[in-house]
């Protein structure tokens, strides 16, 4: 599958709770709560030399928060959200609700590694859109910054996230897309996922961007 011109990362990382039951966790309070801008990676993986575009898929709870983040993370060219894990027959969201597809809530997040490396866009995940110390809630990570931060005490407790390769990704219906944009006054938005917008701005003003890239309304998913 990659390309001279792509590189896709295999690795996938959930928490064990999502990847067995695939929860919306649509009334956990903010993630966007005491967020702060944390280390930055020691060892930022590097991409392809020739690579102009690399996949990284981000399970961490709510998707349409982890989506409206990244879309204005500048050097994301596109952010999706959809399923990661389970079947393509059950990747549906009434069916996932069910908690016994064995899916997770996720983002499809293609960037331009020249612009934004991956180990840049796991430290904003980290900082902004995902609690890494909480098990059953949400996640990703890679293995080597999250050893970095676990020693440099970088949360207040242990982090247990890990990495979970080889999970499919299936597009989520499209009125799951743009959700954030499209919806900023539906209260879970408010309470929960503007914050994070604003955290971004705060924490990563080099890498903000206020325009959002959106879902193609020319590409139908569902």
């Amino acid at each position: 599958m990659p390309q001279a011109s792509s590189f896709f990362r295999l690795a996938l990382i959930f928490t064990v709770l999502l990847l067995g039951a695939g929860l919306p966790l649509r009334g956990l309070p903010s993630a966007a709560e005491g967020a702060r801008r944390i280390l930055s990676p020691v060892l930022d993986e590097p991409s392809n030399p020739q690579a102009t575009s690399e996949v990284a898929v981000l399970a961490g709870g709510c998707f349409w928060g982890v989506q409206g983040v990244f879309q204005h993370v500048e050097g994301v060219t596109s952010a999706v959200s959809g399923y990661a894990g389970g079947g393509a027959d059950t990747a549906h969201y009434e069916m996932v609700g069910t908690n016994t597809t064995g899916h997770a809530e996720a983002v499809q997040v293609t960037f331009d590694p020249r612009h934004v490396s991956y180990g840049h866009i796991l430290q904003i995940y980290f900082s902004v859109a995902h609690d890494p110390t909480e098990l059953n809630r949400q996640g990703p990570d890679v293995g080597a910054y999250i050893a970095q931060l676990n020693q440099a005490n970088a949360f207040n407790a242990a982090i247990v996230t890990r990495i979970e390769p080889g999970r499919n990704f299936y597009p989520a219906e499209d009125y799951h897309q743009d959700f954030l944009t499209r919806n900023p006054t539906y209260p879970y938005i408010v309470a929960n996922d503007l914050p994070k917008i604003e955290d971004l701005k705060r924490l990563f003003p080099d890498l903000y961007r206020a325009t959002p890239v959106l879902v193609a309304a020319s590409a139908p998913r569902r």
